[in-house]
């Protein structure tokens, strides 16, 4: 498979180089390389794309986690599919959510020697000292614990500038009767005085309604009702952690005193450190496995492909061979893998076993394990659905990219399950398979399927990058094979070369052509059988 893909992998892209693991090198060997095709350095990412015997799958995992390389697993089997992330004991990323930083203009500084009642700064007590920054900018964007630099700062405030010191929203309390519209002008106008002017509004407004409440003899015992609102324009600076005593070992906070004008707030992102468990320790202890659907989690489906995935290694272990397609024997002894599992984990704290689970919660309540799913993923172990490998490629390529430390990787694992494929396990129906290119999807969902799918007409309206995904899909899974079937493409556009990094069905002697014209020929040469115009 590997060498028949490498020309067209090698024509997507001629600036990356592709190549092919020669017979002369093992995974595991291969791995240590240090002088990948030439280039002086080492792997930064393994991705496994198929299930490999147990034993070679942890070994390539822990030469992975030892040597700072990220180990990324990505299978599907039948209708169940599961991607597994691993970044090392010590991962740093730099960047966690790819957003922009903030650049804020500083107009007002003010140090508070006693902080009012009203204001709201978490970690500040009523009465301690708390630095109040003003910005320009009605909101600005910032969350509690975020770190700012400081620059630009002049007349005398010079020595602050490059000093990074963490930040906190700044709210108010007001009374809920109040009503106060924050979007209003007057609430906008008035955040424009100093922040004492401010605070001081507010508590000639609280005193009112409070007075006001106090005095109706019906509100005796109930709590007079206060909202908090987000002063959007002020930031309160951390002076109490390591960059606020950093900052304070060269300077003290009578120097923000002499703030006059000008001066910026550039956001900056520190590290962030996260530590990740290898392949063995999570197939054990994830007692409740990530699903892709929240709902699945929550009701703790993922525990089922888990035990499942266990199973399998298992099963491979003792007949060195994956179960067989449809084979009911085997499905028989994945059931009976996965329930010793299970059994043989009740007493271990985390595990992964089947319990009762709530809302995401383990309830620590032994359940019979669900023998149907098992054995249907057993069953349907050797086949795989192209929208499934679709998926999972595109997830395992978002993974590769966070090696860089830029966006935070998943959770370790996640899983789906998509039983609404299986509707009709009529023997009939999904067997006896002919060896067809749609054998899979007919073990899956019967011959009947297959049958509508090939007579289906279909019109495309678009052929960008995701015309291109779903063209491929329609023509990997037989749509419109059969006499009746169509598909009907569309495209007013012409292929640039800025097409050719997304649209992958098109390739640089591609550029200026239509693009409905030429994705119909590449599929076609996929797949000749599909009626394309």
């Amino acid at each position: 498979l590997g060498a028949a893909s490498l020309t067209e992998l090698r024509t997507l892209n001629p600036f990356c180089r592709v190549d092919l693991l020669d017979g002369n090198s093992t995974l595991t060997e291969e791995i240590m390389n240090k002088d990948v095709l030439g280039t002086r350095r080492g792997y930064a990412a393994v991705v496994v794309a198929t299930m490999l015997p147990k034993k070679e799958l942890f070994q390539l995992n822990e030469l992975a986690r030892a040597n700072g390389i990220a180990f990324i697993m990505a299978v599907t089997n039948g209708v169940t599919s599961s991607i597994f992330s691993d970044f090392g004991p010590n991962h740093e990323i730099t960047d966690a959510t790819g957003e922009p930083t903030q650049t804020l203009a500083i107009s007002n500084v003010e140090v508070l020697d006693s902080k009012p009642k009203l204001l709201d700064v978490a970690g500040v007590k009523e009465g301690e000292q708390v630095v109040v920054v003003t910005v320009a900018q009605n909101e600005h964007g910032l969350e509690d614990g975020d770190v700012v630099v400081l620059e630009d700062l002049r007349q005398g405030m010079e020595g602050l500038n490059g000093m990074s010191v963490t930040v906190k929203r700044v709210a108010i309390a007001s009374p809920t009767a109040a009503k106060v519209d924050t979007r209003g002008v007057a609430f906008k106008t008035a955040l424009g005085l100093p922040t004492e002017s401010v605070v001081s509004n507010f508590e000639r407004q609280y005193d009112f309604y409070k007075s006001a409440f106090d005095e109706d003899e019906g509100n005796a015992d109930k709590k007079f009702p206060v909202r908090t609102i987000t002063i959007f324009n002020r930031l309160a600076f951390v002076l109490n952690d390591d960059n606020g005593k950093k900052m304070l070992e060269k300077t003290s906070v009578d120097a923000f005193r002499q703030y006059q004008s000008g001066g910026l707030l550039n956001q900056v992102r520190p590290p962030i450190y996260k530590q990740y468990k290898s392949l063995a320790e999570t197939l054990q202890g994830t007692p409740v496995p990530q699903m892709l659907r929240g709902e699945d989690w929550e009701m703790g489906k993922g525990v089922e492909v888990h035990l499942s995935i266990a199973a399998a290694l298992d099963f491979h272990e003792k007949k060195n061979r994956w179960p067989q397609l449809h084979n009911a024997d085997d499905a028989s002894q994945m059931v009976e893998i996965a329930t010793s599992i299970s059994d043989s984990r009740k007493d271990t704290e985390g595990a992964c076993w089947a319990q009762s689970i709530q809302y995401g919660f383990p309830m620590g309540e032994p359940r019979d394990v669900d023998k149907k799913r098992i054995a249907r993923y057993s069953r349907l172990f050797a086949a795989e659905l192209t929208g499934f490998c679709a998926f999972l490629g595109g997830a395992a390529a978002q993974e590769v990219i966070k090696a860089s430390g830029k966006f935070t990787p998943i959770d370790q694992w996640v899983h789906h399950d998509e039983e609404a494929l299986v509707v009709d396990e009529c023997a009939s129906n999904v067997g006896p398979l002919f060896g067809s290119r749609y054998d899979y999807q007919i073990a899956i969902m019967g011959k009947d399927f297959q049958a509508r799918a090939a007579n289906q007409r279909v019109f495309l309206v678009g052929c960008g990058a995701l015309g291109c995904e779903y063209l491929k899909g329609l023509a990997l899974m037989g749509i419109a094979t059969g006499k009746d079937g169509k598909i009907v493409v569309t495209d007013m556009d012409r292929i640039e070369v800025s097409n050719l990094s997304r649209q992958f069905l098109f390739r640089q002697p591609d550029v200026g052509h239509p693009k409905s014209v030429r994705g119909a020929m590449v599929v076609k040469k996929w797949n000749p059988s599909v009626n394309i115009e």
